[in-house]
């Protein structure tokens, strides 16, 4: 605590110049003696630091004097102001908190590094949600946030589905994830480690109690070794095709990449003309007509039964809707159905 306040005094006297002893009291929040003590302990460490007494002193560094963060690259310094997005860091509550950071960071790197920092800001905006959606509401997210940093156990109230009623849960916090803009748990539950939805949590309250994270637990492995028992529960419905090298390229911008690796994983060799049948991985029949309508006409369905007589029927019936259009025409706009 004392060497955070020691390094933000010697910002504040390089940045603002002479201050009072009662102006950086007041700015660290600490007594008039207690910024004395750190300016002499600043002086003992080899920074010049002097006292000036009268109504025109106060405390300051000696003249020409800067301190540097050393040894950052340029690539390092810019890295400083992409470091998270800021509107997840708000939501956190720590929005406050990085604004200062980066200004102290700011302060202290050398002029050169220092304009590329700023023009960093200046250039690049993360925005961690997607197109076409409102972010979450995450009331309850600073609490939980609190929780994880002091080890406490939390009672939240969960609805596991939007517009269910809430369910009490006492949890041990273990981390929190933001994935495409939407702000996950990850906590223990009766001794076994669950991904929630923070959006449905309605309330959390911090307990008393201290609880102890498992030995052994990381948050980055446990969250890659979750998402694939996700991807792996919910693509139950292989969908058996052939696809043409023009449908294999549109695949990849029609298939998140998760199930893409599944899907790539399971194709053959390429065939005469290229085609390369495949299992496409998919939740059920449902999103299976979306995923091949998505490929077509680069996409041939051999299996299941019921999705391949699907797209036998509906391009019938496309076609028949659409035939029209064959015979119109060059530039005359046919009549409708």
């Amino acid at each position: 605590m004392r060497a955070s306040r020691l390094l933000s005094l010697l910002l504040l006297l390089q940045t603002r110049g002479r201050l009072t002893a009662s102006a950086l009291a007041a700015e660290l929040g600490v007594s008039v003696r207690t910024v004395y003590r750190d300016a002499e302990a600043l002086c003992a460490a080899g920074i010049p630091v002097y006292t000036q007494p009268g109504p025109s002193g106060g405390i300051a560094l000696v003249d020409g004097f800067r301190t540097r963060l050393t040894g950052l690259t340029p690539g390092e310094a810019d890295s400083l102001f992409l470091a998270g997005a800021p509107g997840a860091v708000a939501q956190l509550g720590l929005g406050t908190v990085l604004a200062a950071a980066q200004l102290k960071v700011l302060a202290a790197l050398p002029p050169e590094l220092r304009g590329r920092a700023a023009r960093v800001r200046e250039r690049f905006h993360l925005d961690a949600p997607g197109w076409f959606r409102r972010p979450d509401e995450v009331p309850a997210l600073a609490t939980l946030a609190g929780a994880l940093w002091e080890d406490k156990r939390i009672e939240v109230h969960y609805a596991r589905e939007a517009g269910r009623d809430a369910a009490r849960r006492v949890l041990d916090p273990l981390g929190l994830v933001l994935k495409g803009g939407v702000w996950y748990l990850v906590a223990r539950h009766r001794g076994e480690t669950r991904t929630y939805r923070v959006s449905r949590c309605r309330r959390a309250e911090v307990l008393g109690e201290h609880f102890q994270r498992p030995d052994g637990f990381t948050l980055a492995g446990y969250w890659e070794r979750s998402q694939q028992e996700f991807e792996e529960a919910i693509l139950h419905y292989p969908v058996d095709a052939r696809l043409s090298p023009a449908g294999l390229d549109r695949m990849r911008h029609a298939i998140e990449p998760g199930p893409r690796r599944l899907a790539l994983a399971s194709a053959g060799p390429p065939g005469v003309g290229g085609w390369v049948r495949m299992r496409i991985p998919a939740e059920g029949f449902g999103h299976a007509t979306v995923l091949v309508m998505s490929l077509a006409p680069g996409i041939e369905v051999l299996g299941p039964p019921e999705l391949a007589t699907w797209v036998a029927a509906t391009s019938t019936e496309l076609a028949a809707r659409h035939g029209h259009w064959g015979t119109a025409a060059p530039g005359r706009a046919g009549t409708g159905p």
